[in-house]
């Protein structure tokens, strides 16, 4: 039998809904071979899903999700394979998180000012001990009823083209290369097709990332065709870059999308994680 895998997965240690633990559980429910935990900007979450791990069969990848900002876009790199321990890692890490930080602030005022009655320490209240991506604040929004839905909450104040979207702040992707490279991981282009990049464009910025030492492309993804997969797969060729594929579970909040399978025919081979693992990461040009 096929061995499958999951390389992009999120705990409630950001914006998933299910534990380290739980996830584990589920990963083995689900009969995957491997899991990646990638929560956005942290590792709180991989020493405990390794310990849940130990003596199941389930191979824990640690892994993260470095939120960036290019082009006026946020931009997605995660980082495969890392050592969680490595103190100049967990050093410049911080700067990724005080950047979210400074973001969030921002979001909240703007929310203020849209007669939206929040602050900081109600966030806190509502969501402790994780990192805040803007799935908390659209659930903070639909949990206090100023909208009917998380779809409404991004399309009215968090989308990208929202009036209380703020984009990261000097943070760039080429950053989030080089630490995952310090933390002897593979950096790997996530979701590509979600930043909604022209043909060119979206070529240009993979040059871009691979003069820097980009190591993969997620091209095996939850919401992707047949024909995108195709293309992302042609992309990364053109280029030289390792495969790899994901569902983005983060549980109830995104809950048409399952663990190892997203929308139903997912299909990630513990291949492409073997190919990646033999590769050495990338250098920068």
């Amino acid at each position: 039998m096929e061995k499958l895998i999951d390389l992009h997965v999120h705990s409630n240690c950001s914006d998933g809904t299910l534990s380290p633990e739980e996830l584990v559980a589920y990963a083995l429910e689900k009969n995957l071979s491997a899991m990646a935990l990638t929560d956005h900007d942290t590792v709180d979450g991989i020493s405990r899903a390794q310990t849940a791990a130990e003596n199941t069969g389930l191979e824990l990848i640690p892994g993260i999700e470095l939120s960036t900002e290019h082009w006026k876009k946020d931009i997605h790199i995660l980082g495969l394979g890392i050592n969680i321990y490595n103190q100049i890692f967990l050093e410049e890490l911080k700067h990724f998180q005080n950047s979210r930080n400074i973001r969030n602030d921002k979001m909240i005022a703007r929310l203020q000012e849209y007669q939206i009655a929040i602050t900081a320490d109600d966030m806190l209240a509502a969501f402790p001990n994780c990192v805040w991506t803007r799935a908390h604040f659209a659930r903070f929004l639909l949990e206090h009823g100023y909208v009917g839905s998380l779809t409404e909450a991004f399309d009215r104040y968090l989308g990208d083209h929202a009036p209380c979207f703020v984009p990261r702040e000097k943070v760039t992707p080429l950053q989030a290369i080089e630490l995952i490279h310090n933390a002897g991981g593979y950096a790997i282009l996530a979701h590509p097709l979600l930043y909604h990049l022209s043909d060119s464009n979206l070529e240009i910025l993979v040059d871009e990332l691979c003069q820097h030492g980009l190591d993969g492309i997620e091209a095996i993804y939850s919401t992707y065709r047949f024909s995108d997969e195709s293309r992302m797969k042609q992309l990364a060729g053109r280029h030289g870059l390792s495969i790899t594929g994901g569902s983005d579970f983060h549980g109830a909040n995104k809950p048409a999308i399952d663990l190892g399978t997203g929308k139903g025919d997912l299909k990630i081979s513990y291949e492409f994680w073997d190919i990646l693992k033999a590769t050495p990461p990338a250098q920068q040009e």
